[in-house]
């Protein structure tokens, strides 16, 4: 049970609720292709994301006021199921009430990377750890350091989006660090960052990147390249 600021309590909805809101949309002829573009990792029930949203829009809702731990249990037995369509109402639940978790859940929310790990879930999760973060880098430098590339991923993208509040020179180190580094999301998650910041201060990331081009991918460079003008 959940009390409401007002002092009312409500049933939180379960897993099972929200698996049964989803199965019976479930579409075999869209099935196998959305299996396709994920290169034939994981299974899927075929759900278009508007239909999958709206399906579980009311549930996830309900979960306003919810404890981390209960987010993140639910969360947890969706991540288990074999359909990746669960996966991501398991994201999308996580995302929509990132602001009832703080600093001390991040290394939580870090164990769901390495399970069932694709750009698609790991990308998903920077984006709600960062918000969960709110400009601070708790557990990042452990996880730049990580024998797993997916959490050296996150340590990278971490700061999407924040613009003037990025850590530059935390940002300019991590590449660096990891500029070495053959793996392709690696590569390509360094030239992201880098990409993203450059909206912000693109004559920064320009400098960087020249006076750092021998130890950066070219893929890397190219990505954080694309939207800076020749002056820059």
């Amino acid at each position: 049970m959940i009390k409401r600021p007002a002092g009312r309590f409500f049933i939180m909805p379960t897993t099972k609720d929200i698996i049964s809101a989803l199965a019976p949309l479930a579409d075999a002829t869209r099935g196998p292709a959305m299996r396709a573009y994920m290169r034939e990792q994981f299974p899927f029930l075929g759900i278009a994301t508007p239909a999958r949203r709206a399906a579980v829009k009311p549930l996830i809702r309900a979960f306003t006021g919810a404890a981390p731990a209960e987010l993140i249990g639910v969360a947890g037995e969706l991540w288990q199921m074999p359909e990746r369509e669960y996966l991501y109402a398991a994201l999308d639940l996580m995302a929509a009430h990132w602001k009832q978790f703080n600093a001390s859940d991040v290394p939580e929310l870090l164990a769901f990377v390495p399970r069932k790990s694709w750009w698609d879930s790991v990308d998903g999760l920077a984006g709600i750890i960062g918000d969960v973060l709110r400009f601070e880098h708790h557990e990042m430098d452990k996880a730049l350091k990580h024998e797993n590339f997916w959490m050296r991923r996150i340590a990278l993208l971490h700061q999407l989006g924040w613009r003037g509040k990025t850590d530059e020179m935390r940002l300019f180190r991590y590449s660096l660090a990891l500029g070495h580094e053959n793996e392709f999301f690696i590569q390509k998650a360094i030239g992201w960052a880098l990409r993203d910041y450059a909206r912000h201060a693109p004559h920064n990331v320009a400098h960087f990147i020249n006076e750092n081009k021998n130890s950066l991918a070219r893929l890397s460079i190219r990505e954080a390249c694309k939207h800076l003008a020749p002056e820059d």
